[in-house]
């Protein structure tokens, strides 16, 4: 394959996901700083004062079960967006087995009294500003269009990491014809040719042509960044296409377990499991001390009490001296939400090799690891993809328009 046929994918893939890497990539700069921004627009969702102990996950469960009787309690989320937390909720299905609407899937409280803060359907920007935080990660992880925009964004996604490929190869120097059989080139210097000729690949012409710095602001700044864009490009497959091909590539490579592959789907939806709230938050923190040995780690704190009705199966997730993030924690003991039996426990690092670069490709795209300067480094880099975005059309642009040119006389 030619070198003008990799120009050719380059250019299409680019112009093909131009628009979408534009939207995502301004977002996630904002989502950066989800928890501050957040607290900024909607102060009224969080504590008014910090008491010195946490209501249970249980009593925030029943709370919220007593507050809402139409309603079902899927999880109870201790740190969602740092003093706040979360109960996700639906309606509960009616003697056919319907479900009526809720009006709302979060239930945000208190977690010292129990005190109602208040209710949102998580991104629906028609609520006003509650959910605007809420609107633009939509926005990021599926365009608001659900799974639809899910599957639009996973593509695009697995578009750009193979992309990231090309894009590298095409800021290669394209191959000189070789030289004649009669001249001797010393020991090293073809590889040193090579160097030099790439050279100029790295580097931004700031005084030159608009079109040159257009150019170089796309080439230099990919190269530079190679590596984090990569990461990027790869993590965002795991975000959209984690059950398919995310799951798929990572187990050809690395021992890798996740809840969606080691439990199945029930036929039916579990509505009412046998253990309520109360019985799995003592199962869960049974089972996860008793993994605390066995594994040799430390809980730090419980995180979250989630219901996955969909398999029968309760997670107990809690923060441990496993965990890579800075916020929150992803320490999780599974059982089973009608006998209680243990089914498994998975841990940010040290378990299962696949699981820990989950972890911290997880915890990269999410800018949740190595403090302030990391999350201001993923702000910028959100608007540097932009850039690359924008720079990359204009260069198709200005082609279009010289080979128009060249037509017309």
């Amino acid at each position: 394959m030619t070198r003008q046929f990799w120009v050719l994918i380059h250019r299409w893939a680019g112009l093909s996901m131009a628009a979408f890497l534009i939207i995502v990539a301004v977002t996630g700069s904002l989502l950066a700083f989800y928890p501050e921004l957040e607290r900024l627009i909607n102060p009224q969702l969080y504590p008014k004062q910090v008491l010195e102990n946490k209501l249970d996950i249980a009593t925030l469960a029943e709370l919220a079960q007593l507050r809402v009787p139409y309603g079902q309690v899927n999880a109870v989320l201790m740190e969602a967006n740092e003093e706040s937390t979360v109960i996700s909720m639906n309606a509960r299905p009616d003697s056919s087995g319907q479900l009526s609407e809720l009006g709302f899937d979060q239930l945000l409280v208190d977690p010292y009294t129990g005190e109602e803060l208040g209710k949102r359907q998580f991104g629906a920007i028609s609520e006003g500003m509650i959910n605007f935080m809420p609107f633009i990660y939509k926005m990021h992880y599926n365009l608001a269009l659900g799974n639809f925009g899910m599957w639009i964004l996973g593509t695009c996604a697995l578009i750009w990491t193979l992309d990231c490929f090309i894009g590298f190869y095409l800021t290669l120097p394209q191959r000189r014809k070789p030289p004649s059989p009669l001249t001797s080139l010393p020991v090293g210097a073809e590889n040193k040719n090579i160097w030099l000729r790439w050279q100029p690949a790295w580097k931004i012409r700031w005084k030159s042509s608009r079109y040159k710095l257009n150019f170089d602001l796309h080439r230099a700044s990919g190269l530079w960044l190679w590596l984090v864009l990569f990461i990027f490009a790869w993590s965002s497959v795991y975000m959209n296409l984690w059950d398919t091909v995310y799951t798929w590539t990572t187990r050809t490579v690395f021992d890798y377990k996740a809840p969606w592959t080691e439990f199945p789907k029930l036929n039916k939806v579990l509505e009412e499991p046998k253990v309520g709230w109360r019985q799995a938050q003592m199962i869960g923190e049974q089972l996860m001390a008793e993994q605390e040995k066995a594994h040799d780690f430390t809980v730090e704190r419980v995180v979250a009490l989630i219901l996955d009705r969909e398999r029968g199966i309760y997670h107990y997730v809690a923060r441990s001296s496993r965990d890579i993030q800075d916020r929150r924690g992803g320490t999780r003991v599974f059982f089973d939400a009608d006998t209680g039996e243990f089914k498994l426990v998975l841990l940010p690092s040290g378990q299962y090799n696949g699981n820990t670069v989950t972890s911290w490709l997880y915890a990269l795209h999410m800018a949740n690891i190595f403090g302030l300067s990391y999350r201001i480094f993923v702000c910028a880099l959100g608007l540097v993809i932009a850039m690359l975005s924008v720079t990359g059309i204009i260069i198709w642009m200005r082609k279009q328009q010289a080979r128009a040119g060249k037509r017309s006389s």
